[in-house]
């Protein structure tokens, strides 16, 4: 009987050393996130907006991840490379888009942060010079890559109910 108490309390033992030593480097991770306060994350919006008034399509996708997705407001194509980012982005520039955050919500985790609420884009048609309101959500998901916060995932679609620049 004593044998076999002995048996069990090693094999429990040795089967806990791995478990402790998977701990170990968690607990580490943890230490590793980077500092970040909601402020810091609304920053990253500043940045996105002061990339849209380059109207440069490759300074705006430099701000995206190496495995993005991007849900834009007005194209029915996902795009998930960051040549497809940089394609919407050739086309969407010419409006000479201008944001304005109406709400938002921000969330920190360790190397991701999201920031959803609503906007506004103002958007200038090059041939008229005329300008409209897209009232719309946004979604950000940023991903801490390379010592940077950059957006992962953005998804934007207009409201459904006319707002109040909207015409119905």
């Amino acid at each position: 009987m004593k044998i076999l108490s002995l048996v069990t309390a090693a094999a429990l033992i040795s089967t806990a050393a791995p478990i402790s030593a998977w701990a170990l480097p968690m607990s580490q991770t943890a230490r590793t996130c980077p500092a970040a306060t909601t402020a810091d994350i609304e920053v990253q919006f500043e940045r996105f907006s002061d990339a849209w008034a380059t109207r440069d399509p490759d300074v705006v996708t430099a701000l995206f991840t190496g495995e993005p997705v991007l849900l834009p407001t007005v194209s029915n194509t996902p795009r998930t490379t960051p040549a497809g980012v940089r394609d919407y982005f050739v086309s969407f520039l010419r409006n000479q888009p201008v944001a304005r955050i109406d709400t938002s919500t921000v969330e920190i985790d360790c190397h991701t942060a999201s920031r959803v609420g609503t906007w506004t884009v103002t958007l200038t048609d090059a041939t008229t010079g005329q300008t409209r309101d897209v009232h719309a959500r946004y979604s950000f998901i940023y991903r801490f890559e390379d010592g940077v916060w950059k957006v992962d995932h953005l998804h934007s679609s207009a409201m459904p109910e006319a707002g109040p620049t909207q015409t119905r």
